[in-house]
């Protein structure tokens, strides 16, 4: 049995995919700080015997360890790794101050990069992390700064990846969701200027969903993709390519 560790799983892209692995077959490793989104998870999928969840702040120093020792004492394997947790409503560069410079990139580039780090040495042949990133690490976007800094990071960091554990049959993708219908977008589109830049200017008829970033992330994990390596799969509608 696979078992695939997920962070940020207590809502939006993270549970859906948590639901999308599941039903794969999968064992889920749910990481996240709220542990009663993460007890909700568990109930929602069922089968006690293939989910454990961490409770834990992902920036947190002994995040990885913890994370890594619960995988490998419940399911003695890790298959992937899906990097999801995220923050929103950043700040442009000229109104970000170190604080908020430093929680964003410790929560979205620095815990990904020693949760990868812990993980990658525990993984064989057909493994693969995927690492959510957006389309602000793809095209340039207004008020991005820590939040495009931390995504443009995790790209990177994910080329490396892809380049250097390769050839060791791991493979390291990006996803990088659009304007998703998720909570930590939806008062935005309160914004009207927001909502219509999101809306007018994206040739599909409608806004992403989280299902549909989190069966991009299925795809990636499955022996379909077992070719897939190093690359970003945009998952906007058009948005990013043709703006």
């Amino acid at each position: 049995m696979q078992v695939a560790i997920i962070t940020g799983v207590g809502s939006g892209i993270g549970l859906a995919t948590a639901r999308q692995l599941f039903d794969a077959g999968m064992a889920i490793v749910g990481v996240g700080r709220d542990p009663g989104k993460l007890a909700a998870m568990a109930q929602e999928l069922g089968d006690p015997k293939r989910v454990a969840t961490v409770a834990v702040d992902i920036a947190a120093d002994e995040a990885p360890q913890q994370i890594v020792s619960s995988a490998l004492d419940r399911f003695g394997r890790i298959d992937f790794l899906i990097n999801n947790a995220g923050l929103g409503s950043p700040k442009p560069l000229h109104e970000t101050d170190d604080e908020m410079l430093d929680h964003f990139l410790g929560v979205m580039l620095r815990a990904p990069f020693r949760l990868a780090r812990d993980v990658i040495v525990h993984m064989q042949p057909g493994s693969a992390i995927i690492n959510v990133t957006s389309t602000f690490a793809v095209v340039g976007g207004r008020r991005g700064g820590a939040y495009s800094a931390s995504k443009g990071g995790l790209t990177a960091l994910t080329l490396h990846m892809a380049c250097e554990y390769g050839a060791q049959g791991i493979r390291s993708n990006c996803v990088a969701p659009g304007v998703t219908l998720t909570d930590m977008v939806s008062g935005r589109m309160e914004d009207k200027g927001f909502k219509r830049m999101n809306t007018e200017m994206t040739p599909a008829p409608r806004l992403g969903t989280v299902e549909d970033v989190a069966s991009t992330i299925a795809f990636l994990c499955s022996d379909g993709a077992a070719h897939i390596n190093g690359q970003t799969i945009v998952v906007d509608g058009g948005w990013s390519t043709t703006k």
